[in-house]
């Protein structure tokens, strides 16, 4: 079993990353405006120099097992972190909020995000300690999710956060127009919430689902909460900047959701193959550990991640690209 990491180091860790979160909410809510593509492209930029100064230091404190264990928890989750956005873009669409106050938005929205997935890394860390069979769940939760993802999910995610808001719209008065980024207003003398209140709801919803998946997907690569933990918010980190880099292109991203698929479908196996290996049930190879079931390395499955998004992204960028030249031949052709 290979040593944990110095305690001083991860208080410390904890300390420094909480603050930089902190730091970055602060400078969204005085700043409001819309980052230029080179201002979102630096930020982007230091958050993942962040990352991998990060892996050198538990390489430096720890070992290269920990250094790949974050590295790869931290691909994974900023995998999925893409694929939040895409929907994020949606709830901005939909609630048309104003683009000068989406920074703040997606604070909160990110912010919400580490919350849930602090209180499902603690959860899951406390179910493998204590039931093993838990990653055969864990497994064939992710293949579903899989399954789910490369059929695009995301319609029935909107129709889930429809109902939840036209209930929330029954029960309390909301306004049809926003006030800056204010949470309430005052119309003829009554306070009322504005629909920021809405859009926070969806995005608190949109997390929820995220989390029940990036979770389990983590668990797959390491099972130390410290670095479960550390590798989400480094894959927060930046998320509101990588949102205005992207910006449309996020949804021209076609094959995304396939690589994506393909990553979580990946982890989901190799958490059964470790659960048979692991295995106690009584009912599979009569209690004992199935001996064939084979260990997947943390480094192929970094590989293995790396190869999808990197696919899937190239892919996407292609077909655009085709799409475009197809557009302006067709443009030249009814010109002439």
């Amino acid at each position: 079993m290979e040593a944990s990491l110095p305690v001083w180091f991860e208080i410390t860790s904890y300390v420094v990353l909480l603050s930089i979160l902190a730091f970055d909410l602060i400078l969204a809510y005085r700043r409001p405006h819309v980052p230029s593509t080179k201002e979102s492209a630096i930020w982007v930029s230091i958050y993942v120099g962040l990352a991998l100064v990060f892996a050198l230091l538990m390489l430096w404190q720890g070992s290269v097992d920990h250094a790949a264990e974050f590295i790869a928890g931290w691909v994974t989750e900023y995998s999925l972190s893409i694929d939040n956005l895409f929907v994020f873009v949606i709830i901005m669409a939909r609630f048309s909020v104003p683009r000068k106050y989406q920074q703040e938005v997606l604070m909160v929205g990110i912010l919400i995000a580490l919350v849930l997935r602090g209180l499902f890394i603690l959860a899951g860390a406390a179910l493998i300690e204590n039931f093993s069979f838990v990653f055969y769940i864990f497994g064939l939760f992710l293949v579903y999710t899989a399954i789910q993802q490369a059929r695009q999910h995301h319609d029935d995610m909107e129709q889930q956060e429809n109902a939840i808001i036209q209930l929330l719209r029954k029960r309390i008065a909301i306004s049809d127009t926003y006030n800056g980024a204010k949470l309430r207003t005052t119309i003829d003398g009554k306070r009322v919430f504005t629909p920021i209140l809405v859009v926070f709801v969806a995005l608190g919803i949109t997390d929820l689902v995220f989390a029940l998946d990036s979770i389990p997907a983590i668990f797959g690569i390491t099972t130390d909460p410290f670095i479960v933990f550390t590798a989400n918010i480094f894959a927060l980190m930046g998320l509101r900047q990588l949102y205005f880099l992207l910006g449309d292109l996020i949804d021209k991203l076609e094959y995304l959701h396939y690589g994506i698929a393909f990553i979580l479908a990946f982890i989901g196996v190799k958490l059964f193959f470790h659960a048979l290996a692991e295995n106690e049930l009584p009912f599979i190879n009569g209690g004992e550990h199935v001996e064939w079931a084979p260990e997947i390395s943390t480094w192929a499955s970094l590989a293995v991640i790396l190869s999808a998004m990197t696919i899937s992204v190239v892919a996407s960028l292609v077909k655009i690209r085709i799409d475009k030249n197809r557009a302006s031949k067709s443009t030249e052709s009814v010109d002439r």
